[in-house]
């Protein structure tokens, strides 16, 4: 070959190094490039250059003469020696091959190999990717410029990626003459690719691409969203078919700001629309990115249908009783400060009681009497009708708020409540008679705020039934010197804490998978000299309102820890004994001081004490979270008793050192008697085991309640189907029971 020969063939690995720079700059375009690999393509392409450079030299020298030929053919090879890429050029013509040295960093193989073999680079090909050949081969005999990928399989068993860059040429006869191929090692980029894809398709969050108004890409979450087979169903269509209008103009807002000062990443919560129309709650982030060498959206989405209905649960057990349907007492409450806060307004508040309630639930049944109180609110409605709001505080006590009206007509509407409840209720077939007590107070003349009217009207109750029942009566200013049950009540609850009229009852807490007492509940008794057993429904509520709470729970306290201990002491099983505190307790200023004097005085372990608290916390949260953590750092376990009945936020609770949840019995008698089936209970055990908390189910009674709460994750419970509440003995009895029942499962 002359030198003009060997020029032109010189000129031709100038192109090949122009194509290498092509590729490297091809990368660049990719959706998967990362930092790294553009620090790295910034290398090459300089380092490209200064070759190129010294090609273009080498070829100008070689024009000067023929005698500077060898020395420029050296310095071109050590050009090719020091490229990471191997070039493979076969003249089919002369039948001659070239191939860098390269390659035998890429294969593995030497050089002579591949001369001795120039099927070799076949050969090595991955098994699974031979099938790339024959598309290579079609592209190639059309003279066409064909880029493979494909795994290789080096000589210590290595698999590497190859991109294999074919050039052919054909001469005026259509006849294949000379064929070049450039060869990379992508094995990098591919696995930072594949590192990259794994990461977007298996993430649970949606992640799409989308610029000039359609969507580039979008991963199966995605696709799961917005209910599409496949990426193919989205891919290409308008993005306003997935975004809303409203959003899409933020982002095209800040689009037109890119290069000045923006918020880089915007942040959207919307309603969107599936493919089959249905809507969804979306939460969605945007950022601008380059994709395919232009300027595009990536945004990262999730469905916040789920969890805008468990905040809308939350948000309905605040203010809504769960058993009834009516406005709970923190709705009433707030109904009433907005209706006083408009000045001189006439409010009126009916205190109802429902006579021998109590008789009735205690001999048929919680679930009689919660069959009773969804009657009794829908006459209550029916009576006020659109007049007044109706709600239920508790138990059996009723609050109805009555605006804009006179006395007159208060009383004609009190006089319907009474006619509603003139005739029975029948629930399951049986006929029960129940009565209402009804006290009235009304503004401004016998109080201008909630709290004085709602306790004139208790007040007025009281006397109702001290009238015989089934009445109603307003309050009056006399009221203050005259004798009335509750009076009576508040007066024996303070000797019955000097005449040691108290006793604590017991009721067991059990691990349902192996029948095991795993903690006990303390309950106070009072057992008047002769009145008889005095319901904790009727005295606890006195004691929280007169204050009295404080030194009945002292007491409580201090007797509970004093019985544990005593049990340790007799051998049997150490448990923790769960204790009721109020919030009037936990006001105290000394109330941490006295949990430590009963701690000293027992010599009780602070893990065998826990410490049940109402939700009715939350509302004085930051007092709440000092004393609870001061309590955690004695060792003392806190739970969260009733859960779901009253004021509750899950985004204060999580910032408080909660360790159970204990869940109602209303919601636990949802299982079998309500047209949920449960959904209520299980969307509280869902929700206490993402905040990571224990849960105990309150109420059980029935063998399919314990097997819906197992299925369901709840592993503790406790209530009638178990135990009743028993005294001292009893309990002693059911605990040595119980150490037998432990040896034999060990």
């Amino acid at each position: 070959m002359g030198n003009e020969g060997k020029i032109q063939r010189l000129t031709g690995f100038s192109i090949i190094i122009f194509l290498l720079l092509a590729e490297l700059v091809d990368w660049s375009t990719s959706f998967y490039f990362s930092i790294s690999e553009m620090e790295g393509f910034l290398i090459d392409l300089a380092v490209s250059i200064v070759y190129i450079s010294v090609v273009f030299l080498v070829i100008k020298g070689l024009r000067t003469g023929a005698e500077d030929l060898d020395g420029h053919k050296k310095r071109l090879k050590n050009i090719f020696d020091t490229l990471d890429v191997a070039i493979w050029s076969h003249d089919l013509k002369t039948d001659t091959l070239l191939i860098t040295s390269g390659i035998e960093k890429l294969y593995g193989h030497s050089s002579e190999e591949f001369y001795h073999d120039n099927t070799l680079w076949k050969k090595v090909i991955h098994p699974e990717d031979i099938h790339i050949l024959a598309q290579r081969e079609e592209g190639l005999s059309r003279g066409e410029a064909v880029t493979s990928i494909y795994r290789i399989i080096r000589p210590d068993g290595e698999v590497r990626w190859i991109q294999d860059r074919g050039i052919p040429v054909i001469d005026e006869n259509g006849n294949f003459v000379d064929f070049t191929s450039v060869l990379f090692d992508i094995t990098n980029r591919k696995e930072s690719e594949g590192r990259y894809r794994s990461l977007v398709e298996m993430s649970p969050d949606l992640i799409a691409v989308y610029s000039r108004g359609k969507l580039d890409y979008i991963n199966e979450a995605g696709c799961k969203l917005f209910k599409a087979k496949s990426p193919e169903e989205l891919v290409g269509q308008p993005i306003s078919r997935l975004i809303p209008p409203e959003v899409l103009s933020h982002i095209k807002n800040r689009e037109l700001t890119i290069g000045e000062e923006f918020e880089e990443k915007l942040w959207f919560e919307f309603k969107a629309t599936q493919l089959d129309g249905q809507a969804i709650e979306v939460e969605m982030s945007a950022m601008p990115i380059l994709y395919e060498g232009r300027m595009a959206e990536q945004i990262v989405g999730r469905d916040l249908t789920q969890r805008k209905k468990a905040e809308k649960t939350i948000k309905y057990m605040a203010y809504y009783d769960v058993l009834t349907g009516l406005p709970n007492r923190n709705m009433v409450r707030k109904h009433l400060k907005d209706s006083l806060s408009k000045g001189n307004e006439r409010v009126a508040i009916l205190f109802l009681d429902l006579d021998r309630f109590k008789i009735i639930n205690d001999t048929k049944g919680h679930r009689f009497g919660d069959l009773l109180l969804k009657v009794v609110a829908s006459r209550l409605k029916n009576a006020v009708k659109e007049q007044g709001l109706v709600s239920r505080q508790g138990g059996d006590e009723f609050i109805i708020v009555l605006k804009d009206l006179g006395k007159d007509q208060v009383s004609k509407i009190a006089d319907r409540i009474l006619e509603e409840f003139g005739r029975g209720i029948t629930i399951e077939g049986q006929e029960f008679f129940v009565t209402p007590s009804i006290g009235i107070s009304m503004a401004p003349e016998d109080g201008q705020d909630e709290e004085t009217l709602i306790k004139h009207a208790d007040t007025a109750m009281y006397l109702a039934k001290d009238s015989g029942k089934n009445n109603y009566q307003f309050y009056t200013n006399q009221l203050h010197g005259l004798s009335s049950r509750k009076m009576e009540l508040e007066n024996g609850l303070r000797k019955a804490l000097e005449q040691n009229q108290l006793a604590l009852h017991y009721q067991p807490q059990i691990h349902l998978e192996t029948g095991e007492i795993i903690g006990v509940e303390a309950l106070v008794r009072w057992i008047h000299p002769e009145k008889g057993i005095i319901s904790p429904a009727e005295f606890i509520s006195l004691a929280e309102e007169t204050g009295l709470i404080v030194p009945l729970g002292k007491w409580v306290l201090e007797n509970a820890a004093f019985q544990n201990k005593a049990w340790q002491e007799k051998g049997y099983s150490p448990i923790p004994m769960s204790v009721n505190i109020s919030v009037r307790q936990l006001q105290e200023d000394r109330f941490i001081d006295s949990v430590k004097q009963v701690l000293s005085d027992t010599q009780l372990s602070p893990k065998f004490l826990d410490f049940e608290i109402t939700e009715s916390v939350m509302q004085n949260s930051e007092k709440t979270a000092l004393i609870l953590g001061q309590l955690k750092e004695l060792g003392i376990t806190l739970a969260i008793d009733d859960f779901g009945t009253g004021y509750s936020s899950l985004s204060l609770l999580k910032h408080f050192p909660i360790d159970k949840i204990k869940i109602d019995k209303s919601f636990v008698d949802d299982i079998i008697h309500h047209s949920n089936q449960g959904a209520m209970v299980k969307t509280i055990i869902d929700m206490g085991h993402n905040l990571q908390f224990d849960v105990i189910a309150e109420g059980v009674e029935e063998q399919e309640q314990v097997s819906f709460l197992l299925k369901n994750g709840c592993k503790v419970g406790q209530g009638y189907h178990f135990s009743r509440p028993l005294p001292v003995k009893e309990m002693e009895e059911l605990l040595h029971k119980n150490m037998r029942h432990v040896d034999i499962l060990q």
